[in-house]
């Protein structure tokens, strides 16, 4: 069991379970995980394995007995009958018999309609009223006799939810954990494997939780399939809903008229609605009635149906799938470019709060998903809809002020995403200065992401354009945002200001007497740019692309004859793969006969022999191109390249700036399709120091 597994159990006694057990019940079921992890949390929550699969045939024997398959309906009713009752789980939902004066359920998977049901248990949840089906463990009876009108009834009810959590105790455990541990903590307890990703990607799906944990808060994701964007709606709380987005109307969404009463629709009922597929369908309508209601809603927390006006607190979340990648939108289109067209305005899209970039997630295979511990979903479920109380929006202002350019919109979006990660990432309120600006950063991305898009798609906005940039408090620098996109991709190459014209060259041809040879015209060659070095600071971003030693080094090592790469960190073969491409980057880009290169590194005693063979066996292959290769073995930290021309390149991190990627990708080949790992590069211009 490893470190954090065990602080898991200590800290949080029988409201955690192995994730991965819910998989390997769940069969072919179509129970959500919310619903498996609840009897998981009664019989499994243990690390002793004999426990585990005890507690495993347990949970299996109860759905066995007691889920209702709709094929096996009918036998379920018969055995009803002849027991008396009998206990099952279903899909539930409740509606109001106004000639009967009494409240009547419905039950999906055993197929009965109108079965009267105890108004206290309608009263404890007023979810099963929604309209939406809320899974349930229930006791049904069976009357026998004669004039009997309704032979079943419910003997008990209780949704698959916790009614009560302790929400400080909660948050006193979370100062039992490092950041890094509670991130990690997070994803186990949505069902992923956080060994399989960066701290961004982290980030980013964990945003995916802010809609349960901000009231009213306006969610996009858009990226490619299979990148479990609706998961977190579909399977981790019992407070939010999901629909499809094609069967979505006004009346089911905001008001439905009955007779003359007005039933609240779906956001009077849930904390979250996340319409699945969010993306443009042939031959689909959508309802001008529901864009103009939803834009209301989407603003102003309220809407009019009906005879008056409404207000609820469900965030609004659209999910959908891309058709292009990310450089084709930036290039042609934008990054809206996939959602139904009747949506596809400005009037919509500017009550967005955070445009969540789904393109950045791996494709979920086998070893994504989590086998460690993490929190029951209803147990968190119960947690987020808790923290949906408090207003954290008023800490964005201890740390950064905003450029006076951003609409209130953008400071209202900045403001609701920036408290929604304090309240999953720091719930106590602790946390240092770099980790606050971490997130004051991913918020404000969020939101220029969607102005950004804005500007292609409304016209209008740019007569006031954004400058997404703040100040530290105290501070007079302005300090720039950028979505990782725009770095990444940029829609136009950058020019170096210090750039110098192209002049173009006469060819040989034309400055022969006109006796000697016919004229010949040749087109003029243009000379290529030569940029002026300058010294400067580059910072770069996780998981940003487009990057490359080429575009690193390659100007600033052209005229050297000799280097020095000082990296400590030249060991492992990814890092001897490293320098290899560095070589092999300046063998591609300038002349290297004679040139003299030398590597200081340094490496463990024993292990010295096996990486001397390695770089013996490197500087034999670069004789052949004329390299003088040496190395040289010293303690050390600082990581930098020396030239003979007095450039001091400053590494941040050396050589290993790139995140892990498959040996069995385009990335293995181009380091600009592969994920940069943060890191910073400083070129500084001084005396030859070699």
């Amino acid at each position: 069991m490893s470190n954090l597994d065990d602080k898991i159990l200590n800290a949080f006694v029988g409201k955690v379970v192995r994730k991965d057990l819910a998989f390997l019940v769940k069969g072919g079921l179509p129970v959500p995980t919310y619903v498996l992890e609840y009897l998981l949390g009664q019989y499994c929550a243990s690390d002793d394995e004999v426990v585990i699969a005890e507690g495993l045939e347990k949970v299996k024997q109860v759905i066995q007995r007691n889920y209702v398959h709709r094929a096996e309906a009918e036998a379920v009713k018969g055995l009803i009958r002849e027991q008396g009752r009998h206990r099952i789980n279903d899909k539930v939902t409740a509606t109001l018999n106004e000639k009967a004066d009494q409240y009547e359920l419905e039950l999906a998977n055993l197929g009965l309609a109108r079965v009267p049901v105890a108004t206290e248990y309608v009263r404890k949840n007023p979810k099963l009223l929604s309209g939406n089906c809320v899974w349930c463990i229930l006791t049904i009876g069976y009357i026998t006799g004669d004039d009997v009108k309704m032979r079943w009834e419910i003997q008990s009810l209780k949704p698959v939810q916790i009614s009560y959590v302790d929400v400080e105790e909660f948050i006193e455990q979370r100062r039992l954990f490092t950041t890094e541990e509670w991130i990690d903590f997070l994803i186990h307890t949505v069902g992923l494997n956080p060994d399989t990703m960066n701290r961004r990607e982290k980030l980013i799906t964990l945003a995916r939780l802010l809609p349960h944990v901000e009231n009213n808060y306006n969610f996009v994701e858009l990226g490619p399939k299979g990148t479990g964007k609706s998961h977190v709606f579909q399977e981790l709380s019992p407070y939010g809903v999901l629909v499809s987005g094609g069967d979505v109307t006004s009346a089911r969404l905001f008001v439905r008229m009955s007779g003359r009463h007005e039933e609240l629709g779906l956001v009077g009922y849930w904390d979250v609605v996340a319409w699945d597929e969010f993306e443009q369908q042939k031959g689909r309508a959508v309802d001008a009635v529901l864009i103009d209601t939803m834009q209301n809603y989407l603003a102003n927390k309220s809407f009019n149906r009906g005879k008056g006006t409404h207000e609820a607190s469900a965030s609004m979340c659209f999910v959908g799938n891309t058709k292009h990648t990310v450089p084709y939108m930036l290039s042609n289109s934008n990054l809206f470019e996939s959602i139904p067209t009747a949506f596809l305005k400005g009037a919509f899209l500017d009550r967005i709060h955070l445009y969540n970039p789904g393109w950045e997630i791996r494709m979920l295979k086998k070893d994504s998903f989590s086998k460690g511990y993490g929190l029951i979903t209803d147990y968190i479920a119960a947690v987020l809809h808790e923290l949906r109380n408090r207003d954290l929006t008023h800490r964005l202002k201890d740390y950064a002020t905003f450029d006076g350019s951003l609409s209130e919109r953008d400071h209202l979006a900045i403001r609701k995403t920036f408290s929604g990660m304090m309240k999953l990432f720091y719930p106590d309120g602790r946390m240092t200065t770099e980790e606050a600006y971490e997130l004051v950063e991913l918020a404000a991305e969020g939101r220029k992401r969607v102005k950004d898009q804005l500007y292609l798609i409304d016209e209008t906005f740019k007569a006031e354009p954004a400058k997404f940039r703040y100040r530290k408090p105290g501070g007079e620098e302005w300090i720039e945002v950028e979505t990782i996109e725009r770095l990444s991709y940029p829609a136009q190459p950058e020019i170096p200001e210090e750039s110098q014209p192209e002049e173009p060259l006469t060819s040989d041809a034309a400055t022969e007497p006109a006796a000697a040879a016919p004229m010949v015209m040749v087109a003029a060659k243009k000379r290529p740019r030569i940029p002026q070095l300058q010294e400067k600071h580059l910072n770069f971003r996780m998981g940003q692309t487009g990057v490359s030693y080429e575009k690193l080094f390659a100007a600033y090592l052209r005229d050297a004859r000799v280097i020095t790469v000082e990296d400590p960190y030249i060991r492992g073969a990814w890092q001897v793969k490293n320098f290899i491409e560095l070589v092999t980057m300046l063998i591609e880009t300038r002349p290297v006969e004679d040139l003299r290169l030398t590597l200081v590194t340094n490496e463990e005693d024993d292990k010295i022999p096996d990486l001397i063979d390695k770089l013996d066996d490197l500087k034999d292959d670069l004789e052949g191109y004329g390299i003088k290769f040496e190395y040289k073995f010293r303690d050390f930290h600082d990581r930098r390249i020396l030239t003979d021309t007095g450039w001091i390149i400053t590494l941040g991190r050396g050589l290993d700036i790139f995140e892990k990627y498959s040996p069995w990708s385009v990335a293995n080949s181009r380091q600009d399709k592969r994920k940069c790992k943060e890191f910073n590069i400083v070129y500084t211009k001084g005396p030859n120091l070699i």
